[in-house]
């Protein structure tokens, strides 16, 4: 049986993650390993290692690797402990392929790691552009050492062959995480308040706010412009959820703990929702306010507007029921009450997310269950000619984008 090793090392990849490991687990002819390390065991996170077991998953490798520190310093030193304990845990595991998520720094030292024993890489999300955050060259980064890449639209599939990847490795696929959005049973609005431990009120307002690590500056205005927008709404409930384990993330998580206790309204800071509660209140809310690529790409696809604050997330296609904004606190709030208007909800009423149809585990799962992996390895830099044309005849733009030989629903 083919071995195929899932990496996760947040929450924030997992949730999207968990349709492709439920679909690899119950494929017959692929043994599943999962590796779990980053977020998912620093308790201030929320411990959610407990979650991927509580979901029914065995986790075959825990590598701790996040020091108790978030200043950049830190951060490397961290991915270097990643590096050694990932080599050791894939060591013991022995896939055949190795599957990476997203564009965080866990996962480029896993994809180091991987790279240098000549395992190959498939890497889920590239060819994404953000901007605004340092995840975006470390995308690049685990592209150029992937063999294999799932694409969740036709541009970032177009992005991923400009990079020099060989198009038949490169696959439209969408994205996993609105797979869960189609299939995830979601708590009623009492059982939802129960869990959260607030009164849900008219509005509720569900707050995902993450360090801007390429802009520290907007960062930092952007969380006390909304918290300072948020005081426009003291009838409201607000949920917030976590920061992710980033550069100056204790600075953003700091302010919103100080802001929830003196806050006079309804309120509630979890360090993670897990996947059901966290849709659960995507549905229930009456907008969805940060910086999380979940504001531009699941929370659509609930139709629920959202208010997407500053550069974090600069580059990634939008739903029409995203409202995107500054982080002076007066654009925050005039944002927010747009968003809540009946007009605008009637516009989220009737958004599609960009992002593909809620299928994509299959077909990423088809494609590992039957790609030659022995040549994978064997990467060369994929190069067109010149004037325009690839060996196939297709024309090219004049910026090189590729006509996809594989769409959403073929």
């Amino acid at each position: 049986m083919r071995r195929v090793c899932v990496f996760t090392g947040s929450r924030s990849d997992y949730g999207p993650m968990r349709s492709v490991i439920e679909a690899i687990r119950l494929e017959g002819d692929i043994e599943l390993r999962i590796l779990a390390t980053g977020g998912h065991l620093v308790d201030e996170q929320g411990y959610t290692v407990r979650q991927i077991e509580a979901d029914g998953f065995t986790v075959d490798e825990h590598v701790d690797m996040v020091l108790a520190s978030d200043s950049p310093t830190a951060v490397a030193k961290s991915f270097g402990l990643g590096v050694i304990g990932y080599a050791d845990a894939l060591d013991r595991i022995a896939p055949d392929i190795l599957v990476l998520p997203g564009d965080r720094y866990e996962a480029l030292a896993a994809a180091v790691a991987a790279a240098l024993r000549l395992l190959p890489i498939a890497h889920v999300g590239g060819g994404e552009a953000t901007s605004g955050a340092t995840d975006e060259s470390v995308r690049h980064a685990i592209t150029k050492l992937a063999h294999l890449h799932f694409t969740s639209t036709e541009r970032f599939r177009d992005n991923v062959i400009q990079m020099g990847e060989n198009p038949a490795h490169v696959h439209l696929t969408g994205t996993p995480g609105l797979d869960t959005v189609r299939t995830a049973t979601l708590l009623d609005r009492s059982a939802l308040a129960r869990e959260l431990g607030v009164e849900l009120r008219t509005p509720t307002i569900g707050v995902t706010y993450h360090p801007a690590t390429a802009d520290p500056g907007g960062s930092t205005s952007g969380i006390t412009g909304l918290l300072a927008a948020l005081d426009a709404f003291p009838e409201a409930t607000v949920v917030f959820t976590g920061t992710n384990v980033d550069q100056t993330s204790s600075g953003v998580s700091n302010a919103i703990h100080a802001y929830a206790a003196r806050r006079p309204g309804p309120t509630a800071v979890l360090p993670s929702l897990g996947q059901v509660r966290y849709l659960s209140l995507v549905h229930h809310a009456d907008v969805v306010v940060g910086n999380s690529s979940s504001g531009v790409i699941e929370v659509p696809a609930m139709h629920t507007p959202t208010v997407n604050i500053g550069t974090r997330q600069d580059g990634r296609p939008r739903a029409e029921s995203v409202v995107d904004c500054g982080e002076d606190a007066n654009q925050i709030e005039r944002a927010i009450r747009h968003a809540l208007t009946p007009g605008h909800q009637r516009v989220a009423a009737g958004a599609r997310s960009p992002y593909g149809d809620g299928h994509t585990a299959e077909r990423i799962v088809a494609v590992l269950r039957t790609v030659e992996l022995a040549t994978l390895p064997r990467k060369r830099f994929f190069s067109y000619p010149l004037d325009g044309t690839d060996p196939a005849g297709d024309a090219l733009s004049a910026v090189v984008s590729i006509p996809s030989r594989s769409h959403l629903g073929a």
